[in-house]
């Protein structure tokens, strides 16, 4: 039987970072800097959110010669139903903005 649980605080953060600009794919550094997450907080959760259908992710080539190939992450339309119906609309984004600004 499948729980159905809330979003934890950092997926609701995470969440809120990825449907800011939900069509924009998003680098994981990009949004370690923007929610303030460690990397073994934030790449666990996106590894569970792309297993669960909330993102998809890809393999992206380099911008400048020499540099590795890296992965890229954005909302699905489960994902942005997601934030649009928890409450990453207010309480979330609120100290997201901060850091954005």
């Amino acid at each position: 039987m499948p729980r159905n649980r809330r979003p934890s605080r950092q997926m609701i953060m995470l969440l809120a970072a990825l449907a800011a600009r939900s069509r924009h794919w998003h680098h994981g550094y990009e949004l370690m800097k923007q929610t303030g997450l460690k990397s073994g907080t934030l790449y666990p959760l996106l590894m569970r959110m792309t297993d669960h259908g909330l993102v998809e992710a890809e393999w992206r080539e380099p911008s400048q010669l020499g540099r590795p190939a890296r992965h890229a992450y954005r909302l699905t339309a489960a994902g942005v139903a997601l934030a649009r119906d928890s409450d990453v609309s207010q309480n979330a984004l609120l100290p997201l903005r901060a850091l954005l600004a």
